[in-house]
């Protein structure tokens, strides 16, 4: 099963959840194994087909979720534009005159003929603690899906502690727009150099 290679370069720090990868991008089921953050798990259908198959896949891979969801992703220490498992971006969020910064890692890459994705895990300055993944998927029909998968928490210790029940409400805000990202209609292309106003 082909997969992407780890690349580790300088980090900002240890994540700020564990275990890394408990997300479980890889695979079809996800027996949550882990307890005190608040799971989430989510499939949609968002096509049909190869030419649906090929769009969604590299979208993903490039963080097409986030980025046409409102956010802006830059890479850290050459971090590139197409995940790779090790390097670190930094997610970014404008809300009127409030700039949100989001330091992850990227914890785990799945990259086969008919599974693509990542799963990303807090750093130090996120709002909160966790780890997120966005898979995509082409069953034998040629159906493709979607799947959002998270663990929240708090985060360990700062200002955000205070706000997280607010954080919680922000965040399903976001997934609606994370299920609606990679359908064909909103495939332009992503890549916004600047905060986007939500």
């Amino acid at each position: 099963m082909p997969t992407s290679r780890t690349r580790r370069g300088p980090s900002s720090g240890e994540l700020t959840c564990g275990p890394a990868g408990a997300t479980r991008p890889a695979e079809e089921l996800w027996p949550v194994g882990i307890t005190g953050p608040r799971p989430y798990a989510r499939t949609v259908v968002i096509g049909r087909g190869d030419t649906d198959w090929r769009a969604a896949a590299d979208a993903v891979l490039r963080w097409g979720v986030k980025r046409r969801s409102g956010f802006t992703v830059t890479g850290r220490d050459g971090a590139g534009d197409r995940v790779v498992e090790g390097a670190e971006y930094c997610i970014t969020a404008a809300f009127g005159p409030f700039v949100v910064r989001e330091p992850v890692r990227v914890v785990a890459v799945v990259d086969t003929p008919d599974r693509c994705g990542l799963a990303y895990a807090t750093l130090p300055g996120h709002p909160v603690s966790g780890e997120e993944a966005f898979v995509v998927h082409r069953s034998p029909d040629g159906t493709v899906t979607l799947t959002i998968r998270s663990l929240t928490r708090a985060a360990p210790h700062g200002p955000w502690r205070l706000v997280f029940p607010v954080l919680l409400v922000a965040q399903r805000f976001f997934r609606r727009r994370y299920q609606r990202a990679l359908l064909p209609g909103r495939r332009a292309a992503c890549g916004d150099p600047s905060p986007r106003r939500v």
